[in-house]
């Protein structure tokens, strides 16, 4: 098939979807107030939350609230790992921890000290956070938290202590498939009389869990829906649901968020970690592995490829003057990639632009920048556009920290 012509900018901003409210319907990372039919006077909630939607423990409180539906109003901070904390923060908070919420002005720090809070301002979540059941529950999920992070975080010397590792990890996997079973699923507290909704303890395991089932892909080469099929039905759940469609991350994003806030995670090298690996990081991503909201998006009014083309719309004179081969020079091979994506038809890059395309690759932050299916979509259009220039690779990203990442280019747009 021949190759034809970038689109102009006028061209493709006539494709791009509308702008939406985002202090009301679907659950997403742009609001800064949600209001969920409410006025606005009816706000008595402010979230502190980190600007890349990467800190698992303000995802927590963050679900909480949507599925409570409380008004609120979201401020964003910079973490640690990917730029310096803002001085008005470090003022209300000085020890810098995320998240924060203030309710009718008071200050509290810390997930669980935040939900119960909450918990009693708003009434419970299914279970309450302090019955026996729940404290059961929150205490295996720091079980299966720990063993995740000995068997990501610890170099294992010999292979023996790689198997232990792994070892210990499924047997605390499979305490939490057991806990699903014994309420007949798909959650681990059905309590609630809206059974499409998960209680506080399933808001509590579901950061993590998302993060284990990336990084140890990642890093392991392990599918984790495959090994334990009852934690594939509980993602599953999750996955009809808008309020945690809106937070979820993806593989991409945690498999590279994740080592400068762990100080490190490491790989086994085996085949399949590779080939997993390989497959995040060149933009397909890992299908059903990853989400099981494919067929689902394929039904949906605005599609993905058409969010990702609006997300890249909105911030690409900042896309463009961040690049590393420059604003002049990204300029038409990040319109060909787009144009490839919206019309599926071939647009070559001008030469010596595969670096520039794989750089945009590499930075897609999910749920930060867009929703988990528009990133994979942009991401196989930036990669195939590539591709068809060279296999030049843009600058690695660091395990140390994420600076390439600081926010402050992207404030107030």
């Amino acid at each position: 098939m021949d190759s034809i012509q970038a689109l102009n900018w006028e061209d493709l901003k006539k494709l791009a979807p509308k702008e939406i409210n985002y202090a009301e319907g679907p659950t997403n990372s742009q609001a800064t107030r949600r209001l969920f039919g409410q006025p606005e006077n009816k706000i008595r909630v402010t979230l502190y939350r980190d600007n890349h939607a990467w800190c698992p423990y303000c995802q927590k409180v963050w679900l909480w609230l949507e599925w409570k539906k409380i008004p609120y109003q979201i401020k964003k901070v910079t973490m640690r790992c990917y730029g310096n904390k803002e001085e008005w923060y470090l003022r209300k908070v000085p020890s810098g921890m995320l998240p924060a919420v203030e309710i009718d002005n008071h200050l509290i720090t810390e997930s669980d000290r935040i939900l119960l809070e909450l918990e009693k301002a708003y009434g419970p979540l299914g279970l309450p956070l302090e019955d026996p059941k729940s404290l059961k529950l929150r205490n295996l999920e720091r079980q299966l938290f720990r063993s995740w992070c000995n068997w990501l975080c610890y170099p294992a010397l010999i292979p023996l202590q790689e198997q232990k590792a792994k070892q210990n990890f499924h047997t605390f996997a499979r305490k939490m498939e057991a806990e699903i079973i014994s309420t007949s699923g798909p959650w681990l507290d059905n309590s609630l009389n809206d059974i499409t909704i998960p209680g506080s303890t399933d808001v509590i395991f579901i950061p993590y869990v998302e993060r284990m089932n990336a990084s140890l892909a990642y890093y392991k080469g392990l599918n984790l829906r495959k090994e334990h099929p009852q934690i594939d039905q509980w993602f599953k759940a999750l996955e009809k649901l808008e309020v945690y469609r809106g937070t979820q991350g993806d593989f991409h994003t945690h498999a590279h968020d994740l080592p400068p806030q762990m100080g490190g995670c490491w790989k086994n090298k085996s085949s399949t970690q590779k080939l997993f690996s390989s497959s995040i990081d060149n933009g397909n991503g890992l299908d059903n592995q990853e989400t099981s909201w494919i067929d689902q998006e394929k039904t949906s009014i605005v599609k993905p490829k058409i969010v990702a083309l609006g997300r890249v719309l909105k911030h690409r004179n900042r896309l463009l003057d961040l690049n590393p081969i420059g604003s002049k020079d990204f300029d038409q091979p990040l319109r060909a990639a787009l144009t490839f994506m919206v019309l599926e038809k071939p647009c070559l890059p001008n030469k010596g632009t595969a670096l520039g395309l794989r750089y945009l690759r590499d930075r897609i932050s999910v749920p930060r920048d867009m929703p988990l299916l528009a990133a994979r979509e942009l991401r196989k259009a930036l990669e195939t556009t590539a591709y068809n220039d060279g296999l030049e690779e843009g600058p690695p990203i660091s395990t140390r920290n994420r600076f390439d990442q600081d926010p402050k280019p992207f404030r107030n747009i």
